[in-house]
């Protein structure tokens, strides 16, 4: 039912985790059903949150930002 090489990947990987490869099966068919649902992060879901123009320099200044510095958000 599998070709034989992504057979012996799913084999290694459950390995790796320690899990079945039935379980790993179950866990990769619940992951792609869910993303599929369209299930999103509801941060990001959250347009007024996302979609907010912001300063220029937040990937430079992240910690002033966080930490509520001299470059703090409006």
């Amino acid at each position: 039912m599998l070709p034989e090489d992504l057979k012996a990947q799913a084999f290694a990987t459950a390995r790796e985790m320690g899990i079945s490869l039935g379980e790993l099966i179950r866990e990769s068919l619940r992951n792609a059903l869910h993303a599929k649902k369209g299930l999103r992060d509801p941060l990001i879901a959250d347009h007024a949150v996302s979609y907010r123009k912001g300063p220029a320099d937040v990937a430079a200044n992240h910690d002033d930002y966080l930490a509520g510095g001299e470059n703090d958000l409006p």
